[in-house]
């Protein structure tokens, strides 16, 4: 065996499509190949004894390289190799993701008499969310929220944010959101989601700051991502412009509203059935 190497992100991933180019030291090209589903390259043929520079590159990845001194023997053993996100940010392997309801949060605070905050969640929606391999700005994220879900623990006032003065659940019994691509934000985990979110009958544009968390093992058998989000809303964008009026002015329910999403996604088009 020649040449054998593992590829891999920062988290560990398989780096499927990356390819190894080994030079001499003249800077002429002696060896290129590409990684398997694994992330694994294996070239059988032998090389000349001597030094040697490997650099691996990948689309959406920073080139690495490195120096491999070969022996007698003929093999260059790279070990693993690890790539970073081109600009440094990071998102889960390419493919389909589905975000797993019951542990996930789609939440919203609003202000109350401009001194506290009531916070409410919708309990019933579904997403899903893709990953593209070879530009990941493109990546989309779909999610369906059943409007009527809204819970802020006080039934009066779930029954008024689902009357006509608010959500108006009756003729609009959906909230949705459709990306249209990503783009990268500060720090190394940090992504702008622009999309367009239908409320109330209005669609308008709305980005969410959105942070990954990490991926990780459950207990099923699958493989998980979580990602934190956030978004600020006005109200009367959305043709919600109820309010009152209580003493000094005050409006008893701030004008904007602010979106916190706490998600996790399974690895795949599908829920584990546990």
């Amino acid at each position: 065996m020649g040449l054998t190497a593992r590829i891999r992100t920062r988290d560990g991933w398989a780096v499927s499509h990356a390819v190894v180019t080994v030079t001499d030291m003249t800077g002429t090209q002696v060896l290129r190949a590409s990684a398997d589903a694994e992330g694994a390259v294996r070239d059988p043929n032998p090389l000349a004894p001597g030094a040697y520079t490997v650099i691996v590159t990948a689309v959406g990845y920073a080139p690495a390289a490195s120096s491999a001194i070969v022996t007698a023997s003929g093999r260059a053993e790279v070990g693993t190799v690890t790539l970073a996100r081109q600009g440094g940010t990071e998102l889960p392997p390419p493919g389909p993701w589905t975000v797993d309801p019951a542990h996930s949060t789609v939440g919203a605070v609003a202000q109350h008499l401009g001194i506290s905050s009531v916070h409410g969640r919708f309990t019933d929606f579904s997403a899903t969310v893709e990953i593209t391999p070879d530009d990941v700005t493109k990546s989309r994220v779909e999610a369906v929220i059943r409007a009527s879900s809204i819970d802020t623990g006080n039934a009066m006032r779930d029954g008024h944010l689902r009357s006509a003065d608010f959500l108006d659940v009756e003729r609009y019994p959906e909230v949705t959101y459709r990306s249209r691509g990503l783009s990268v934000a500060a720090g190394t985990d940090r992504w702008t989601v622009h999309g367009e979110l239908g409320l109330h009958g209005v669609v308008r544009p709305v980005d969410l700051d959105l942070s990954y968390l990490g991926t990780g093992a459950d207990p099923w058998g699958g493989t998980r991502a979580a990602f934190r989000a956030t978004a600020e809303l006005r109200r009367e964008d959305f043709a919600m412009n109820y309010n009152q009026v209580v003493q000094a002015g005050i409006a008893a329910i701030g004008t904007t509203l602010k979106v916190e999403l706490d998600i996790q996604a399974v690895q795949g088009d599908a829920l584990p059935l546990a």
